[in-house]
């Protein structure tokens, strides 16, 4: 599978099926991180996630084992998917109501990755009406769920509550990576990248700032989804011979995705990028025609820290980062 996935445990009898969940997950490729919450952690050791993830366990917001990083934001970041499992009627009314006070729920704030719960509890606690208003509230934000199948809980009863089994959760995840892993198969798409100069005379050029790590990214994640890439970076790195080859494919691939992460020079006599005919996204360049989607940053985004996609912020400063949540962003768009 070689995915990351980040495990959030919160406090419940079915504990011990998370440490059940991580083994067949890391049977299965995954690389497994594990949050524990305080009532968790009365349940089963941080040691026994530890052994079974081959990685550190984390549960206290404030015990930064990295000092290089904040760990909750670290951990967020590196998710591919998030899991909590099993997710009692406390955490999910803590994340409907977007508190975060521990390390489990300050991390699922900060995350991008899709979150999936799989709520754990008592056939009464799960059928009342607090818990299914928080379970409608984070349908609508987007969350997607795990239903708990039937059958005699620890508490004595038989009815909807159970922890859906580890075999049953892994084979899910399983699935979706799978089904999304290609998403962008059949689709083409032309990415430039890098600085590219403008001759002046046969002595001088004039040439732009880049250094072409975000586009390079973004065209290595298309091609782990499935796409037909083509990366036009600064091999040959003169703006004449950059639009022409545009043209051409234009004209060859009248139905690809050009994604502009060049930067051209802006001067007085450079040529002009003309994106008309295509479907477009550009990080701020001068162009003529109109953009899909433009997306700004306060410096060229190859030196930025942060870039806003439809108002919305996303951190630039790891390009391989930028590069899934700058795709899952725009696929998620045009599957709505």
């Amino acid at each position: 599978m070689n995915k990351n996935i980040l495990l959030c445990v919160s406090g419940g009898i079915a504990v011990y099926k998370a440490v059940a969940l991580v083994s067949k997950l890391s049977q299965a490729g995954a690389n497994v991180k594990v949050i524990m919450t305080a009532s968790a952690r009365q349940f089963v050791n941080p040691l026994s996630f530890q052994v079974m993830s081959k990685n550190d366990v984390f549960f206290n917001t404030f015990d930064e084992k990295d000092s290089s990083v904040i760990a909750h934001i670290d951990l967020a970041d590196w998710a591919d998917l998030v899991l909590v499992a099993p997710a009692t009627a406390n955490i999910i009314g803590k994340l409907a109501n977007g508190i975060a006070d521990d390390m489990v729920t300050t991390t699922l704030l900060a995350t991008t990755a899709p979150v999936w719960i799989a709520p754990a509890m008592n056939v009464h606690m799960y059928d009342h009406p607090a818990v299914k208003r928080n379970l409608a509230q984070l349908a609508s934000d987007g969350y997607q769920f795990i239903e708990p199948s039937e059958g005699f809980l620890a508490c004595g009863y038989i009815g909807k509550g159970r922890l859906e089994e580890p075999e049953k959760i892994t084979a899910i995840v399983q699935e979706y990576f799978s089904e999304t892993a290609k998403r962008l198969s059949g689709k083409i798409v032309v990415i430039t990248a890098g600085a590219f100069y403008m001759p002046v005379d046969e002595q001088h050029i004039i040439s732009a700032y880049a250094n072409g790590r975000i586009g390079q990214a973004i065209a290595q994640e298309a091609k782990v989804l499935g796409a037909t890439t083509i990366l036009l970076d600064e091999e040959d790195a003169n703006v004449h011979k950059l639009l022409a080859k545009l043209e051409d494919y234009k004209k060859q691939y009248p139905q690809a995705i050009f994604i502009h992460a060049a930067n051209i020079p802006a001067i007085e006599g450079a040529p002009t990028l003309s994106i008309e005919g295509t479907v477009a996204i550009t990080f701020g360049q001068r162009v003529i025609g109109e953009p899909m989607l433009t997306i700004t940053s306060d410096k060229w985004i190859d030196f930025s820290d942060e870039a806003q996609i439809n108002g919305q912020p996303f951190d630039t400063s790891n390009a391989e980062l930028f590069a899934k949540a700058f795709w899952a962003f725009l696929i998620q768009g045009e599957e709505q």
